[in-house]
């Protein structure tokens, strides 16, 4: 019997409204960045670039969250996350108003954009 890979064991232990949302969030960072490794990192599912930095990550607690792995990506979209909960490291949201697909997208080019500019 195969094992199953680390996201879908991590999301296998949610109840079926997180898992639903965090398997959706998953499938639009997997569709923005199709070349990203599946990683965990720090006890949480997230993604990288090979040989890079992790970009982006999710988990859930007693919401879901959206970490971006950096201290200064969410700061820049403070109007747009107006009315949700969130900080420097995190958003959180619910399965009843998850983030919007674009600003996931925009969320994750912004980190990519952010860790290119590190390596000049």
């Amino acid at each position: 019997m195969t094992k199953p890979a680390p996201h879908d064991a991590y999301l296998a232990t949610l109840p079926a409204a997180q898992r639903a949302c965090l398997e959706h969030l998953r499938q639009v960072i997997r569709t923005e960045v199709p070349g990203a490794e599946e990683v965990m990192s720090y006890a949480m599912p997230g993604f990288r670039l090979p040989g890079s930095k992790v970009f982006a990550g999710y988990a859930a607690r007693k919401n879901c969250g959206y970490y971006p792995h950096s201290g200064a990506i969410l700061k820049r979209f403070e109007a747009e996350l107006k009315g949700r909960n969130w900080s420097a490291g995190a958003v959180q949201f619910t399965p009843e108003s998850p983030l919007p697909d674009e600003l996931v997208r925009r969320l994750v080019r912004a980190r990519l954009e952010e860790i290119a500019a590190e390596k000049r």
